[in-house]
């Protein structure tokens, strides 16, 4: 069984995550701690050279038979459900029990870190939804490459079928390459993503332009936590790929190297575009609050004008109101006893509002 070097490529990350596993404290290292409610695992064979390819779902009986008959073995594992089946892959690739313990200890951060004979590479896809997304972990080793996954489906249709048709130079290189090509995938996939939440940022936009509500707040409040995720996700992806970038080690060669300082661009890109979404959703939040305050100051000034005019109004309506006795004086409103005394009040008012509109107007207060 392989051995650490004294050199680890990345920090390990802490052990837990929203909905993941967690750790037992005290519990011996090396133990796998396997969730009963995940899939069992299905292993997909895919052998390949430059004369041909072999594709086939096995048994984990299966697996040494096929070592060594082609240049590049790669079986990927879809569900990590069975404990059996994981420590006889651990048996059988020499994998080392700390490694093979971050497979099924979900939630990890991306992470590279060198062994002796093989390498051991986290990676994390993003999900579709809300949630923190998948789990990916490779080893690469002589000859193969192992990969897990925790559930069925994923990023590689393409590399399959680059390996069927032998598009590119996949089948005429080694299991560098090809790990090389998955992790690209996975750091590829985060683009579909941004580009749906770009969409959902520009209808967002309109709402906030438009008629926004506590609805536009809720989903601007969605898209900022989804990026917080994604974020949190890719950043690591840029320290693992820098410390293999710099030290490759023997298990990565000079010319795939090449093809993974591209990898890490993209990585930037994503961090990047990340960054600039969030931005965009803190100055949509700006927006919404200027726009709910011009509206509440719409409304308060509608409302200040209605009360201004009625304020005068009020007062000649009291003054009117009051009990005056005209017989007794001469000065006693003599107009309650005139006979268009009623009129000539409402029109005293009329006028009075009139005035006040047409002083507001020319202030320019009802644009």
């Amino acid at each position: 069984m392989s051995r650490p070097k004294d050199k680890q490529l990345s920090s390990s990350a802490p052990r837990r995550g929203p909905d993941r596993m967690v750790q037992a404290a005290g519990r011996a290292p090396g133990v796998l701690s396997i969730d009963p409610s995940w899939p069992s695992p299905v292993l997909r064979l895919m052998a390949y050279g430059p004369d041909g390819y072999v594709e086939q779902e096995i048994g984990v009986d299966e697996v040494e038979e096929h070592l060594g008959t082609w240049p590049v073995v790669w079986i990927n594992v879809d569900g990590l459900g069975d404990e059996s089946t994981l420590s006889r892959l651990g048996e059988i690739f020499s994998l080392h029990r700390l490694a093979l313990e971050d497979v099924v200890n979900l939630g990890q951060r991306a992470k590279v870190e060198a062994y002796e004979e093989d390498l051991f590479i986290v990676a994390r896809a993003p999900g579709t939804d809300l949630s923190s997304g998948e789990q990916v972990t490779m080893f690469l080793g002589p000859r193969f490459v192992l990969s897990f996954q925790e559930r069925a489906g994923d990023n590689f249709d393409g590399i399959r079928e680059r390996v069927r048709h032998g598009k590119g130079k996949i089948r005429k290189s080694g299991p560098d390459y090809l790990v090389y090509a998955l992790v690209d995938a996975v750091i590829d996939s985060y683009f579909p993503v941004l580009e749906g939440i770009s969409e959902a940022l520009e209808v967002v936009e309109q709402e906030v332009l438009g008629s926004p509500d506590q609805r536009t707040v809720s989903h601007v409040y969605a898209i900022k936590r989804r990026l917080l995720d994604l974020r949190r996700s890719i950043t690591p992806h840029r320290e693992a790929l820098n410390s293999l970038i710099r030290d490759p080690g023997d298990q990565i060669g000079d010319e795939t190297a090449l093809y993974l300082r591209d990898t890490y661009d993209h990585t930037m890109r994503i961090a990047e575009m990340v960054d600039s979404q969030r931005d965009l959703c803190s100055d949509l939040m700006a927006t919404y609050l200027s726009v709910a305050s011009n509206r509440m100051n719409e409304v308060m000034k509608v409302l200040s004008i209605i009360g201004t005019i009625f304020i005068p109004l009020g007062f000649i309506a009291g003054v009117y109101g009051m009990n005056f006795d005209p017989d007794a004086s001469a000065f006693n409103m003599p107009e309650l006893g005139w006979y268009l005394g009623y009129p000539f009040a409402l029109l005293l008012m009329g006028t009075t509002a009139l005035g006040l509109l047409i002083y507001f107007w020319k202030k320019g207060w009802f644009k």
